[in-house]
This record gives C-alpha cells, structure tokens and sequence, in this order.
C-alpha cells in the first residue's frame, strides 16, 4: 500500500469518508456524491425515538433510521433508483401497529435478522437502490446519549437522556456521553476512516450526530492518527436548538475537547452562520485548518432557506479537494 496505508486510486479519484447522522449527514452526501464516487456514510446509532426506537426496543437491533436515510441520499441518479428511494422512504399512515413506521426500517430490520449482519444488511439494500457508495454503522451495538445540561435562565444542572430528548433541548449543553462509556466500533468504519483521502465531520445536530464519532474509542483513534485531511461543515444555524448558546467556533472547540489530538485541514461555514469571523478564523487555524467561507444554502424563489443546497456545498468540498485558498475575504 501507499504511504499511510491507503490504497492505489485509480483515475486519481477522491475517497472520502462522511461521518454523521440525520438530515445532516444526508446534505453532505447528496453533495459528495457530486465530488466523487468513492463515498462511505459512517452512521450515528443511537436514535431511540419514532420508528427507530420502537425496533430497538422490540428487536434489540441498531435503530435503522439514520442508516436508511443515508441510503436514501446515495441512491442512484435513475428511475430505478428514484423509485427504491420512495419506497424506503414511504412511511405508513393510520393507527394500526404499522403507522410511523418506514417501509425502509422494516426491511432493512428484516436483512438483519436473514444475515445477521449489520453490514451485509445495508450492503443488500444499497444494491437494490444501486447506492453511489456504501453506509456503515459506527458501532455494531445500538447506543444510547446522555448529557448535562445548564438552564441558561438559572443555572440550574440536570442530566437528559435519550438522543431524542439532547436534540430538542433548550438548554446548554455542556456534556455528552454514550451508553455504553466505551462501545465497540465497527472496523469496517475505521479501515474507512484510515483508508479515505479525506474524512468529512457534519453538518448535523452536533452533540447527537456529531460528537458521537468522537466517543467511540477506536474511531476517535481512527480519526486522529488517519494519514487523510479532515473537513469540517459548520451548520447553518450555529446556536440553534441542542447548540443554543453556542457560537461556530465553540462547536469546533467541542471536537477538541472530546478528541485533545484533532487535527482539521478544513472548515466549510456559510457567512449567514458566522457571528464573529476573526474569532472563528483563529479557532480554525489552532486546529490546522484554512476557513472556507461559502454560500452553501439553498434558495428558494429567491431567498435563502435553512438547508443546505446539494450543489453549493459540492462546489465548496470541489474547492476543499483540490486544494483552492481558504477564504480570506472579510475581517
């Protein structure tokens, strides 16, 4: 092998690794997908609410609704693909015992308990979606989050668990952890780490999608010790619900602070997010890392929404991959 252990590409392709969960990680890869077509989702699992939560509770398996919404975004660019995305997307209505579920927890649960497999299981479902890349789990067991939150009205401490309960929190979040402390990693997800070109971190609700990666012992290894450039996408919203209070160079002092050894070559934030951009140019820089400040929301007749346009943000990882100057406009 090369260098730092990763493999020969071929026709100088990129291979890049996203790491996240949610509707965050989904924006990422319907922007990398665009960039290169050597992708692998490293998916959080520690959902333990909806459709997710009542299939771990009653199968005792990973929550499936991440992963299938990963699926989801790499399916492929095709009538055929188009059409599989629906179905694993078509969520039942009513009061029977089906209603909330997605068609597309329910089987990838069934592949589950055929294969026995996580891995295998998502693998046969990003076949029949013929999936632009592959989805992983970062632990093969299902998780569960807890944090420590601040009342910013009194200061006033209390314990939240449940990825559910952390992502709609009004308070401060000062702690999180995972239950299991010290879960097992899936190593499939860290021969992706070790083996990428570049490893993407958000965007995504930060405490429950992405810190999680950074409490998994031999992922965080993973992640700090890769020979692959690293990239960070701040959200949108930097103070929003499960960060409120937060400003975007405190989100990435939260990486820091769970993993003391990160180094970043990369941050992608939309101007809209930042509040004070020399405080954030300088966060990034004690990380290693250049500030590439681009317009990545999508508009909509005319004015800017609250998510992230597929295109934009591939034009910013194109400009992030080929090495193009940070962003050095305003002070």
């Amino acid at each position: 092998m090369p260098p730092g252990g990763r493999r020969a590409r071929r026709g100088g392709r990129v291979a890049v690794t996203a790491l996240g969960g949610g509707h965050g990680l989904s924006a990422s890869l319907q922007a990398l997908r665009h960039v290169t077509d050597d992708l692998t989702a490293v998916v959080t699992v520690a959902d333990d609410g909806g459709s997710s939560g009542r299939l771990r509770e009653e199968f005792g398996v990973l929550p499936p609704g991440d992963l299938r919404m990963a699926l989801s975004a790499l399916c492929d660019d095709s009538g055929w693909g188009h059409l599989w995305r629906d179905v694993l997307q078509h969520r039942f209505a009513g009061d029977g015992p089906l209603a909330g579920h997605p068609l597309g927890n329910l089987l990838i649960v069934a592949l589950w308990q055929l294969l026995e497999d996580p891995s295998d299981g998502l693998r046969m479902v990003g076949e029949l979606l013929g999936a632009q890349g592959r989805v992983l789990p970062m632990s093969d067991d299902p998780l569960r989050i807890e944090a420590d939150v601040v009342d910013p009205a009194d200061g006033t401490r209390s314990l939240v668990v449940g990825q559910g309960h952390v992502a709609t929190t009004t308070h401060r979040v000062e702690t999180v952890r995972l239950v299991p402390e010290r879960p097992r990693a899936n190593p499939e997800a860290v021969a992706a780490v070790l083996d990428a070109d570049w490893v993407v971190l958000g965007p995504g609700s930060w405490f429950t999608s992405v810190c999680p990666h950074l409490l998994v012992p031999d992922l965080a290894e993973a992640l700090q010790s890769t020979a692959a450039r690293r990239c960070v996408t701040l959200n949108l919203e930097a103070g929003g619900t499960e960060t409120v209070g937060y400003r975007c160079e405190q989100m990435l002092e939260v990486l820091g602070d769970l993993a003391p050894q990160l180094t970043l070559d990369a941050v992608v934030v939309d101007p809209s997010a930042v509040d004070d951009l020399p405080a954030l140019r300088a966060t990034a820089a004690r990380f290693g890392a250049g500030l590439h400040v681009r317009e990545v929301c999508e508009v909509v007749d005319g004015r800017t929404t609250a998510r992230h346009s597929p295109l934009r943000l591939a034009a910013a990882y194109a400009d992030v991959f080929a090495g193009r100057p940070a962003d050095a406009r305003r002070n």
